[in-house]
């Protein structure tokens, strides 16, 4: 069963955030609760973490693009 990954809401006003950089590639396998992209907000830069344990089938949102919060950003399987 796939996961989607999206932007989550870091701050009360957060509307859009930017990634500044993918940790893993597509075809990585990733764990739950690691690191797997940075990302910059109006205020600060955040570390997320991987939401489930599998395969990262798909990026969907590149380094530099900012996107508002809720954006589907890549797929777990």
């Amino acid at each position: 069963m796939a996961t989607e990954f999206t932007m989550p809401m870091l701050g009360e006003v957060m509307e859009e955030g930017c990634i500044v950089s993918w940790l893993k590639k597509e075809g990585d396998t990733v764990e739950q609760g690691e690191i797997i992209v940075e990302v910059e907000t109006d205020k600060a830069a955040m570390d997320l973490e991987s939401p489930a344990s599998g395969l990262l089938t798909k990026i969907l949102v590149p380094e530099g693009e900012t996107v508002p919060v809720n954006t589907l950003l890549a797929v777990i399987q």
